[in-house]
């Protein structure tokens, strides 16, 4: 059947990323009918329940991957929906670059620690979680390049789809960091040791950071560490780099590109470079929402877009789950019709302290955290902050995306001690502590003579 009508997707959004910024579309031929269409002196039927979109589950064989996939969407959607409460506007993130970046650092949690970083980051497979990640990784590598098989002989040098994924470990010379952790990381996450002077010299070990993180993210991420970000306290540094580049397998003719109007979530509107194609892709006619894959070279590697009905996108973004994700890729199938898309690019960061402890893991931020699994003792260092930047680029052509994460650790001092004998002089005060009312002040100068 022609669906040329329902493509039509004017303003489509990427999905539950940009917000709003859609033309405001006609009524489905299954849309509820006016009040003016209700026979007059009878009553209308009783409302339905709006029906809901389909649900569903990885449709991946391997039931490890499986699982990670289901966990890390339903925490990326967790994570989302707290941006998006917290900061507004568009957003745009890399879960699997922040999951990476956490599995190594939950790698030396333990006990409530670990537990709430488990439970949070839905790593429903525990330990395993690490031969996952390692398995996922070469599946990755496997598309890491891919040249154009219909470019022009002077163009076959030039790569259509770029996927590169990268981790390093930056940590304080001296600091005692277990043997095993840093093998688990090395083995599993390609992870390497690279030492680092935080106590000497913090401003220059955050400058090498960034130096690594705009190389391996082809300069989109420049300074995912701000300044002060890095201090002589610092003695780990968790840092994953993706960076992903790839054409359209059905690129958009810029002629056909056209200034056109767009709604934002608030209702205002602006005027926007509009691509428009037609072609034949999968696609799915959903309740309260339509969507659209649109696959990239060697079409391995896909964008899904997800356009909620006219003022539906607040309880659509709020009610999605992984498995309503999951369901609408399973609802996807062939269709021909009209395409209209916009142009857009932007950038987006964020601490993630914040967001990630109210989604349940608060102890990993503070010094009771236990991450003793990292060294070689019983004391382990706490997280100090997670940061991640992200960019996005679509047009006519295909895709650019680059994203980043750091998780800082900082070193958890013991009690500090003290050897103190009040053998001369001293001044004292008796206070109400919840007032900071100084009640009493005195000196004692002779305490011979104060000896009642």
């Amino acid at each position: 059947m022609n669906r040329r009508d329902l493509l039509a997707l004017s303003g489509a959004l990427a999905a539950a990323s940009l917000a709003g910024c859609a033309d405001e579309m006609a009524p489905r031929a299954d849309s509820t009918p006016d009040a003016t269409d209700t026979p007059t002196g009878t009553e209308p039927p009783a409302a339905e329940p709006p029906e809901e979109p389909p649900q569903g589950e990885p449709q991946v064989d391997d039931e490890r991957l499986a699982a990670l996939a289901a966990g890390n969407a339903g925490f990326a959607l967790d994570l989302h929906r707290q941006l998006a409460d917290t900061q507004g506007g568009n957003t745009f993130l890399s879960p699997y670059s922040i999951s990476v970046a956490l599995a190594m650092t939950y790698a030396g949690a333990r006990g409530d620690t670990e537990t709430e970083l488990r439970e949070t980051l839905r790593y429903t497979l525990g330990e395993d979680v690490h031969d996952a990640f390692a398995e996922i990784d070469d599946a990755l590598d496997a598309r890491e390049t891919t040249t154009d098989p219909t470019a022009d002989e002077e163009d076959a040098e030039v790569d259509a789809f770029r996927l590169a994924v990268a981790n390093a470990v930056w940590g304080q010379e001296g600091y005692p960091f277990s043997e095993a952790y840093l093998d688990l990381l090395a083995e599993q996450y390609d992870g390497g040791f690279r030492e680092a002077d935080f106590a000497g010299d913090p401003e220059s070990e955050r400058e090498r950071i960034n130096e690594w993180v705009a190389d391996e993210t082809n300069g989109k991420i420049e300074e995912l560490l701000p300044p002060g970000s890095v201090g002589p306290d610092t003695v780990l540094a968790l840092t994953n780099a993706i960076y992903f580049m790839a054409g359209w397998h059905h690129q958009f003719d810029p002629e056909n590109t056209t200034q056109e109007s767009v709604t934002a979530l608030d209702g205002s509107t602006a005027t926007v470079p509009m691509m428009a194609q037609s072609l034949e892709t999968d696609y799915a006619d959903l309740p309260r929402a339509q969507a659209i894959e649109l696959p990239y070279t060697g079409e391995d590697v896909s964008m899904v877009l997800v356009l909620p009905d006219a003022g539906e996108f607040e309880a659509f973004e709020r009610d999605l789950d992984a498995s309503t994700l999951f369901g609408i890729f399973e609802a996807l199938g062939r269709a021909e019709g009209d395409l209209q898309l916009p142009r857009f690019e932007y950038g987006f960061d964020a601490k993630l302290s914040k967001p990630l402890a109210e989604l349940g893991m608060p102890n990993a931020f503070t010094p009771d955290a236990d991450f003793s699994g990292m060294v070689a003792g019983d004391d382990g260092p706490w997280i100090d902050e997670v940061y991640h930047q992200s960019f996005v680029s679509v047009d006519e052509e295909g895709t650019e995306a680059a994203a980043s994460t750091a998780v800082l650790t900082l070193e958890s001092m013991p009690p500090e001690s003290f050897d103190l004998t009040f053998d001369r002089p001293f001044l004292f005060c008796i206070r109400d502590k919840p007032t900071d009312t100084v009640l009493f002040l005195g000196r004692v100068t002779d305490v011979g003579a104060a000896q009642g």
